[in-house]
């Protein structure tokens, strides 16, 4: 382009003094030219480490949305979309299916308010690859201090996914450790995202695994929370989580809260920071210790019989859980006989969602230890109700061993994901 400006100069222009100056401008606009192509490529190669691709769009929000009008070598490399093909198009061109619009929406609200964002989720290369893209978006403004533009620093960070979920799933795996899965946890990683949670905290707040992930840890906590936990984020210290408590109410998917006690440690493996995150629900403690402070401390009274339940359980030979005794309530809970009863196993009348919390619910009383659960019991027709239970260990005459286990069962306590 600069040689064909020149000959263009050249053969135009006649006057030779005209020709000097206009060729001495050109070479001035090249010199310039060539010290911001160099001063910006310093300072692309500055935050390189961090970032793959830089993008810069257009202020406007609203469809067709905003549009790009740079984007560098990063952004070509890590999309397979030519300069030309972005520039002038939306960053839309690299949404798809898998584009969560949950998080989108919420990019929206945070340019709307003129503020920067951090957020992550899956976006689609030319060849229609997926891949995980982080953004780190901020507003450029004028010498006013008017927004002008926004400027997206972005990062694949499909590999550090794939990493997070090796780490969990091979040295920190806690779904498939016996200690750990008798705990409610969580995995956090450096930013807050959740990396991954065991069954027994998506029993408790109602999410499922794929919505947890795409969901930051101060997402699930009541609104007077969030800033002071998620600025523990800022630096990523162990001083901040290693044995630490904090007593915080968590918001269910029903929006109802969930007082808990958490308790944070740090693990680092393969090179990544894991904040392990242990929850004690003391919203089921309350409510078992107001009915246990309203009633006689007589343990067949603790739960009102004309609505609930009490039972027996024994272990037998080959480890199955099996009913020795069930109060004639139960009959009238569930529709099914108490003659019944002895030849039922837990999955013949309890959530298949449920067994295993049962189970681990059983083996704490075969531990000693009276425990407190909660599940969803199945009733003769299909219909499934929510219930709590607690049970304490039934001792043998020298109480040294553990006979069987009875519980009382309420269906009255209504339970958080209601």
């Amino acid at each position: 382009m600069y040689k064909k400006i020149l000959n263009l100069i050249s053969k135009y222009v006649s006057d030779k003094q005209a020709e000097s100056e206009l060729t001495e401008l050109v070479n001035q606009l090249k010199e310039e030219r060539d010290q911001y192509q160099e001063y910006l490529s310093l300072l692309e190669d500055s935050i390189r480490s961090d970032y793959d691709s830089i993008v810069i769009t257009t202020l406007d929000i609203e469809k067709p949305g905003p549009k790009i009008v740079y984007v560098n070598d990063g952004f070509t490399e890590m999309t397979g979309y030519t300069r030309e093909e972005a520039i002038g198009n939306t960053p839309r061109m690299l949404q798809g299916e898998k584009t969560d619009r949950a998080v989108l929406d919420k990019l929206k609200q945070r340019l709307k308010d003129g503020q920067a964002f951090f957020g992550h989720t899956v976006n689609y290369r030319k060849d229609g690859s997926e891949f995980i893209n982080q953004w780190d978006i901020h507003p450029l403004t004028n010498k006013e201090g008017e927004i002008t533009h926004w400027v997206s620093y972005q990062h694949d960070i499909t590999e550090r996914k794939r990493s997070e979920r090796k780490v969990v799933d091979t040295e920190i795996e806690f779904d498939k450790l016996a200690e750990e899965s008798k705990k409610t946890l969580i995995d956090v990683d450096e930013q807050g995202n959740i990396v991954t949670t065991n069954k027994a905290f998506r029993d408790l707040i109602g999410f499922d695994d794929e919505e947890l992930k795409k969901m930051k840890l101060w997402d699930l906590l009541s609104d007077k929370e969030v800033e002071t936990f998620r600025h523990r984020f800022d630096e990523f210290k162990p001083s901040d989580f290693d044995d630490i408590t904090y007593d915080l109410t968590l918001t269910n998917k029903k929006s109802n809260p969930i007082e808990v006690e958490a308790k944070a440690r740090l693990l680092t493996s393969s090179g990544q920071k894991i904040a392990r995150i242990a929850f004690q629900n003391k919203s089921l403690k309350k409510r078992i210790m107001n009915i246990l402070n309203q009633r006689n401390k007589d343990f067949s009274r603790v739960f009102d019989k004309t609505t609930d339940f009490t039972y027996k359980v024994i272990q037998d030979s080959d480890n199955d859980f099996r009913f020795d005794y069930v109060s004639d309530t139960f009959s009238k809970i569930t529709g099914i006989e108490v003659s019944e009863v002895s030849g039922l196993n837990l999955a013949d009348f309890i959530h298949r969602d449920d067994i295993e919390k049962v189970i681990n619910h059983f083996h704490v009383i075969l531990e000693g230890k009276p425990n407190t659960e909660q599940f969803r019991i199945k009733s003769k027709t299909g219909e499934y109700i929510e219930v709590i239970d607690y049970a304490k260990p039934d001792w043998d005459d020298s109480e040294s061993k553990v006979n069987s286990i009875k519980g009382a069962t309420s269906t009255e306590l209504s339970s958080e994901r209601k």
